[in-house]
């Protein structure tokens, strides 16, 4: 519907998309440096507020962002945005004069996965840190005072309520933060709560805070400490809370913890199991998932040791086919090794060969 109501247009434009920083500064910039008639909107009943329709104006209308976690949410989100652009387009054509309508995202809805790092094993990444995400934009940072005690980083952090609702947090959180956490506690060195409070992330969801619940403990067995994200809490408006158990998402407490997929899919590296009714209405992602509590204190991530083991399903595959075709090949050559022959053979010129029942 959108593509043909912009065809309606006087000229339309198409532009590639661009950094999300980039485009939260795109207001501003539209306002000092172009047109005194600017109008950031989000609902097409505000272009029939507007003063004089026969000066030039700038329409900057955000999308709604789109979450990909599965083909149905983002089906929905697509339709509800080319909705959007259809609204604004009719009320366009009705306002009549010269008007340039710019479309954006506040974010973008994917971000690229680096294919490579699904080939890291647990020993590279204690050895090598990873620089290359860090550089987009810092981890979240709880301070105990003024001492680093969590750090948070994921370049992509979203869900989905009731397979209809996505809700990206990665721009509030990391990008342009806009989280609240104050309620994050790691004042002991047994315990850590990392609270992320958020306001107003969906149009139908007023409050939403998300919970990480760590536990530093010492075994016995390694002779070290080890800190373990035990579950993740999804408090949501006045609703009971969504509680998850978290798996396989442990390290020592001097390293950082990473997992290039982290969520309630049961494919992902560390999942998280709905341990509550209200849990099961959630799905979680969050991509290139990197936490470190207790041992912060220099502000910046500690070796990683990753969810990926050092003997992944592909190297018992190869392993086991190893094992196969060299028993199989040990057993023809005993075979070709105990062969034997006759030790007489029948001439047609002799008289005929007996062989006594003996031999």
């Amino acid at each position: 519907m959108a593509k043909e109501l912009l065809k309606t247009l006087s000229s339309s434009l198409v532009l590639p998309s661009v950094d999300c920083r980039a485009v939260s500064h795109l207001s501003a910039y539209f306002q000092k440096n172009l047109y005194k008639n600017f109008l950031n909107v989000e609902d097409p009943d505000m272009l029939q507020q507007m003063g004089n329709a026969s000066e030039p104006h700038v329409f900057v209308i955000n999308l709604q962002p789109v979450t990909r976690i599965n083909e149905l949410s983002t089906r929905k989100a697509l339709l509800e945005n080319d909705k959007i652009i259809g609204r604004f387009a009719k009320a366009l054509q009705q306002l009549g004069g010269q008007s340039l309508a710019i479309y954006t995202a506040r974010q973008p809805s994917g971000v690229p996965v680096e294919l490579a790092a699904t080939w890291y094993s647990r020993r590279q990444l204690m050895a090598v840190e990873n620089k290359k995400n860090n550089d987009s934009y810092p981890p979240l940072k709880i301070y105990n005072g003024t001492q680093t005690c969590i750090l948070f980083y994921a370049t992509n952090f979203s869900l989905l309520l009731n397979q209809s609702i996505p809700i990206n947090l990665t721009n509030r959180t990391f990008v342009s933060p806009n989280v609240n956490t104050a309620s994050s506690d790691c004042q002991n060195t047994t315990n850590a709560i990392l609270s992320l409070k958020y306001e107003n992330p969906e149009d139908r969801i007023k409050v939403l805070e998300i919970r990480f619940i760590m536990s530093n403990k010492f075994y016995a067995g390694s002779a070290r400490n080890w800190f373990t994200l035990d579950h993740i809490w999804i408090l949501q408006d006045d609703r009971d809370i969504a509680k998850f158990n978290v798996s396989k998402i442990s390290s020592p407490a001097e390293y950082s913890f990473h997992c290039q997929l982290v969520g309630t899919s049961s494919l992902y590296g560390a999942t998280l199991i709905p341990d509550s009714d209200e849990a099961k209405k959630w799905e979680m992602v969050i991509l290139e998932f990197q936490i470190q509590a207790f041992s912060a204190g220099n502000g910046t991530f500690s070796y990683a040791s990753d969810c990926t083991t050092f003997f992944t399903p592909a190297i018992w595959m190869a392993l086991v086919s190893s094992l196969i075709l060299l028993w199989i090949l040990t057993y023809g050559i005993h075979m070709v090794v105990h062969l034997t022959t006759n030790g007489r053979f029948d001439d047609p010129k002799d008289a005929a060969l007996s062989v006594p029942q003996t031999e």
